[in-house]
């Protein structure tokens, strides 16, 4: 007689379930739908620094990144394999007029049609983003974790584009090398915040490269 028991509690996977582990039936449909989590850099205006806002972490530091899915903290430096690239346009109001946001484009002729079809054309504006699709690998373990997005906008877009440039002048897949992105910090006479700066690291291992290439398939 079977059990009266709804479902079988245990942290092992029963072996009628292990069995077909790797098929994931049922979730063909699924892959557009799943977040992906952006993992960023903490600044001093980040919500999470904040110990009166909800968004608060309690070891969030400037200086450090971020997941906002898992909401994990990791240190000042990652190593990351880059993926794939987009890059978008947001519409928004200009500060002084209220922040109210229009949305985001693909294109820059889309961003300025947007614009232009706004109550009053002049209080809004548009900024560029660079997504960066990567995965993370650990300097103590050597585990890949991801695919994450990693956005770079403002000042960052210069740092963005020299990426870019020699990523192509490498070679081969985008995936085929390792870089290093580190948390700097700046200032000027408006104030203080932390940068990055990226290196290449060398070329991915064999197993990391069929991992890359692997989420990229699975991504594109």
């Amino acid at each position: 007689m079977g059990s009266t028991a709804l479902a079988i509690v245990e942290d092992k996977v029963p072996a009628h379930i292990a069995a077909n582990m790797d098929a994931g039936r049922g979730n063909e449909h699924v892959g557009a739908e799943l977040k992906t989590p952006k993992v960023k850099l903490l600044q001093k205006m980040s919500n999470e620094v904040d110990k009166h806002h909800t968004d608060f972490v309690s070891d969030a530091e400037v200086g450090l990144w971020f997941n906002d899915l898992t909401k994990e903290v990791y240190t000042d430096t990652l190593h990351i394999i880059s993926l794939s690239f987009t890059t978008d346009y947001t519409v928004k109001q200009k500060e002084e007029f209220g922040k109210n946001f229009i949305g985001t484009f693909a294109t820059l002729p889309e961003a300025r049609k947007a614009i232009a079809e706004a109550p009053v054309p002049a209080q809004y504006e548009y900024y560029q983003t660079h997504n960066h699709v990567v995965v993370l690998k650990s300097e103590k373990t050597g585990a890949l974790e991801g695919p994450v997005i990693m956005e770079f906008r403002g000042t960052k877009l210069k740092i963005s584009k020299a990426w870019n440039s020699e990523i192509a002048m490498k070679g081969g897949d985008r995936f085929a090398c390792l870089w290093k992105i580190t948390a700097i910090p700046q200032s000027n006479d408006k104030g203080s915040w932390h940068g990055i700066d990226l290196t290449y690291a060398g070329w991915t291992k064999e197993e990391d490269f069929k991992f890359a290439e692997a989420q990229y398939e699975l991504h594109k």
